[in-house]
Parts: C-alpha cells; structure tokens; sequence
C-alpha cells in the first residue's frame, strides 16, 4: 500500500487530523470538566457563604446537635445539596445525609484543611457514606474573629459526568465525521495529485512494452506539467530513433537471411547472440534455441569451438575448413574480430563450400569417366590400325574383319559426341519440347514394342501395369519415350536371366507418376544419390558398357517438362526409377 504516492500522501493526512481531533477533543473534554467544576466550586462556595450567615449565631450559642442537624436537613432542603455542619475540631455536628453517630472525625479532610487555611476550600473524591463521587465546597464560620466551625456542601458528580459525556459523544461524532470528510478529501486530493503521475506510469509500462505511440495531454502548467511535456518529448525522440533502429535492423536482417553464408556472433563467454537462417539450416539448430546457448551446445562442432577458442587466444584472424559428414556440408569457416562495437564479440562466416566440391568432384568424376570411355575405343583403333598395317593387309578377309571392328569403335566414339553434344543442346535449353496432350499409355507401350525383342532375347519379362481412364499428358511424345526407352534399356542390361521388368503409370494427385521396376542386382546406397550425374558410373556399371550419359539426359528432358526424377534401390534386390510430369488441362 505504500509503494503507491497515493497512499503516502493520503495516510499522513489522515492520520495528520485523526491525531489533531483526539487531542482537540481530550483538550476540550478536560476543559468542560475543568470549567463545570470551577462553576460547581463557585456555585456551592457562594451558597455556603450565605448559609453561613445564617448559621453563625447557632455555633455561637453553642446549640446542641440535634439542633444543628436539623438546621443541616433544612438547608440542605432549601439548596438542594447536601450540607455537613463541622465544628472547629473536625467533630460532625449536623449532615443532611447521614446520622451523626456513624460519622468520622472531619478535620483531616482536604476541603476542611484548605477552608481552615485559605478561607474556603474545596476537593473531589469518593464518598463511601453516598457510595458515589462528590464534590465538596467548605467555609469556616467565624463568631467574634474566631473560627468556631466550618459549614460545607457537597453535590454529586454524575450530572457533571453525564454532561461531560454527553459533550465526549458529541465531540467523537463530529471527529468521526471529520475523519470520514478528512478520508474523503485526503484520497480526492492525493488522486489528483497523482493521476498525471499515474497516467505517466501507464505510458511509461506501455512504452515498455513496446507501443511507442502513447502522447499525454498536460493537465496543468506546474512541475508535473512540464515533466508531461518533457515525457511526450522523449516519446517522441525515442519513437524516431527506434524507427531509425527497426529500419537498420530490418535491412540487416533482410541482408544475413539472405546470404548463403552462415553468420554466427559469439559473445566473450562462448554464448551466440545472432545466427542468421543459412547457419540454422547449416547446424540444424532453431533460432529460439540457438540464441544464448552455448557455441558447443548449439552446434555441437568441436573444430568450429576449436576455432573459436584460438582466435581468442591469439587475437588474430583464423580459418579452417569443416566438414559435417551428417549434412554432407563442407564449410569453410572464418573467425574475426568486429571491432570497437562488440570488442568481446567475435563473427564466425560459414562459407558453404559443399556445390563447389561436389563440381569438382563431378568434374573430376568427368574428366576420369570421358578419359576411361575415350581411352577403351582408341586403344582399340590402335591395335587394329597397327595390325591392319603390319600383316592384315596383305590378309583380304583379316583386313576386312579389322576394318569392321575399327567402324564399330568409331561408331561408339560418334554415339558419344552425339549424347554429349545432346545434353550439352538440352541443358542449354536449346532443344525446343513439342507439348502435346499424349495418352501415358501410349508412350509406355511405344517404348516397350522397341525394347520388347532384347528384353525376350535376355530372357527378361516385360509387364505393363497401368491404371485405367487414365487423364492425358502434357508432354514431347518423342522425348518421353526416350526417357522410358533409356530406363528400359539399363533394366534390361542389369537384370540377370528369368528375371521381371514392370512399367507402369498412375495418378499421383495432380501429376501423372511413371515407374520402371527391376529385379535386377541394384544400385549400391552410396552411388544412388550420383546415379543421374554426366558419366557417372558404378563399378558394376562399368562392366556393362554405354557412355554413362542416358540417365543425364533423361534427368533434363524431366525436369525440362516440370517433372521430377529419382530412383530406389536394395543392392541385390532390384531398382525402381520414378518420374512425374503435369497433366495436361
């Protein structure tokens, strides 16, 4: 409660008055009782001044005391209170109240004393003969200058108390109503004096949370006017650079998801404070996560930690080249500084080098199969030319026999400049497609009544499995059934003696799926992925023959008609290629 101003003004307010009233009303409490008593002491001094008078020659005479005691009861009757006729020993000669027989000595009591010194004199006590508080009032009489006795009166103080009570009642009602008026206006006064206050701290909360578009209105000219003023200032200033700030971080932003390179900022402890998208997919690593989790934990890459940990050490620029065997990524990575504006930060770039290696691999790959498929052929020619020249030509049906293999190897060699001039055509996308609407059935059956005779002649079945009603194609029938007549021609070569080749096509949502199965000797898992790469072959590939370039062209002539291509195999079990093209609308 008093963590509000509010309340800190209030309470003390309050309080302020509740303590001003009780002690107003104790003051005048004792102030009525002080002045009723004063007025009580007057009034019964004077009336014992004048019952004095008439009593003098009644304690001059000596009268005895059944006589006084009768003089008591009348003029206790005459002034309505009661009256004590005291002699100068203190002995009770008469009291309108009680009987003289039981009455004590009165000369040590305090108004007898004060009377008998001062001339009049007066106390409040308890009575135990009335069984009440009293208020006594004594005067000496005085007979020839000599004091003979003393007359006093006495009054019971419950009127007095009755009054001061009622007086007390009416002072606790008016502080009671006070205090509720004081509450009132005390919270009325504190809520205005704080609302700009609190309308501040409602900005203030709101701000933090990020509305930046709060403006308060001044209320008033005083010192929290001026702190509005100020405040709708410092909104607006801090609205400007936060845009200015959004807009930088915008365009960074925009600029490191874009990259291809990974960007990774390390703090002084090893933790990250900024990985852009290229890094989370590199790592595959969320941002949420990767955000203050340690570099090890995040990326869980000893090399990239080592890295790291070196350049901070030595402060210089580092460099290494990472492998992720998982992801098959080759990154090579830079450690350097950033800097006067992040001294303890350091920027890691990911370089993604993985298309690269896997071109110079291709390349590689090229340069060794064109060599290999290119060497068998000319070393052929070769020895047949030096045969043919040595001994065959003076040999008619020998040189006729060589010069028959020498136009086959030239044959193979024309085949493989015409694929490759093929692809070189297709992949530069200067062989234009004849779309046409075509029945996927009908190209499977044209490429099956081409290869159908080799396929017999391996000992091969060919079975023809397709849906019914099937929708047309859209596609360039004479490069379709190329694709499928390549697909055949690798099952048929790679599948052993009384084995099974099934082609068929089916829906597949909105694309049309073909399929050419084998229970062939398959495709070993790490060769797969590179199955469909110019000249690619595998081992048991090889001893097979062909120039390695179908599977290449198929892939283009696919992907040329919006399709996609791709095979699965078991090694030993057999292979299935799949492709889709579009239907046509």
């Amino acid at each position: 409660m008093f963590r509000s101003i509010r309340w800190r003004i209030a309470i003390p307010y309050v309080i302020l008055i509740l303590l001003v009233m009780v002690v107003m009303g104790i003051y005048l409490s004792r102030l009525l009782r002080q002045t009723y008593l004063r007025n009580l002491d007057n009034q019964l001094i004077t009336e014992a001044i004048v019952a004095r008078d008439s009593l003098i020659d009644a304690f001059g005479t000596g009268s005895s005391s059944v006589k006084l005691d009768s003089r008591a009861k009348h003029l206790a009757a005459l002034i309505d209170a009661r009256v004590t006729l005291i002699a100068a020993d203190g002995t009770v000669l008469g009291d309108s109240h009680d009987d003289l027989t039981s009455m004590d000595n009165h000369a040590n009591r305090p108004e007898i004393l004060q009377a008998a010194a001062q001339g009049q004199g007066s106390s409040e006590r308890y009575s135990k003969t009335e069984d009440q508080e009293m208020f006594y009032a004594a005067v000496p009489v005085i007979n020839q200058n000599q004091k003979v006795g003393f007359i006093r009166l006495a009054l019971p103080l419950l009127q007095v108390q009755s009054n001061i009570r009622q007086v007390e009642r009416t002072i606790l009602f008016f502080t009671l109503v006070a205090s509720v008026i004081a509450i009132f206006l005390a919270m009325l006064i504190a809520s205005q004096t704080t609302r700009p206050l609190r309308d501040l701290t409602e900005a203030t909360t709101q701000i933090a949370s990020g509305d930046l578009s709060v403006h308060i209105i001044p209320v008033s000219k005083d010192e929290v006017g001026q702190l509005t003023r100020a405040f709708n200032t410092m909104g607006e200033r801090l609205r400007y650079h936060v845009d200015e700030l959004e807009s930088e971080r915008s365009r960074l932003s925009a600029v490191l998801d874009e990259m291809s390179d990974g960007v990774l900022i390390i703090d002084g402890y090893g933790k990250i404070q900024l990985i852009n998208k290229a890094a989370e997919e590199m790592f595959g690593i969320g941002h949420d996560k990767a955000i203050g989790s340690s570099l090890i934990e995040a990326v869980r890459q000893y090399q990239l930690m080592e890295l790291w940990q070196k350049y901070r050490q030595t402060g210089e620029l580092q460099a290494v080249l990472i492998e992720i065997p998982t992801k098959k990524l080759y990154l090579q990575t830079v450690a350097t500084s950033l800097g006067k504006a992040l001294p303890e930060s350091t920027l890691l770039l990911l370089q993604n080098l993985t298309r690269l290696r896997h071109l110079e691999t291709v390349r590689q790959d090229f340069i060794t199969n064109i060599s290999h498929e290119l060497r068998t052929p000319l070393a052929s020619l070769k020895a047949l030319t030096e045969t043919l020249q040595d001994t065959a030509l003076d040999d008619p049906p020998a040189a006729r026999r060589f010069l028959q293999q020498i136009e086959t190897e030239v044959d193979a060699l024309s085949l493989m400049v015409s694929e490759l001039l093929e692809l070189s055509r297709i992949e530069s996308g200067k062989v234009p497609l004849k779309m046409e609407a075509t029945s996927p059935t009908d190209l499977i059956n044209q490429a099956v009544e081409r290869l159908q005779l080799q396929a017999e002649r391996a000992g091969l079945e060919i079975q023809t499995t397709c849906q019914t009603n099937l929708p047309m194609v859209l596609a360039d029938p004479s490069r379709m059934e190329q694709v499928l007549v390549n697909l055949l021609h690798n099952a048929i070569k790679f599948t052993p003696a009384n084995g099974v080749i099934s082609i068929g096509c089916h829906l597949n949502d909105d694309k049309m799926l073909f399929s050419v199965k084998d229970t062939g000797i398959g495709i070993p898992a790490d060769d797969l992925p590179r199955i469909f790469e110019r000249f690619y072959k595998t081992d048991r590939a090889r001893s097979g023959g062909g120039t390695g370039l179908g599977l290449a062209i198929s892939r283009h002539i696919i992907e040329a008609h919006g399709g996609k291509i791709w095979a699965e195999s078991i090694e030993g079990q057999g292979s299935t290629f799949y492709f889709t093209i579009p239907l046509a609308t």
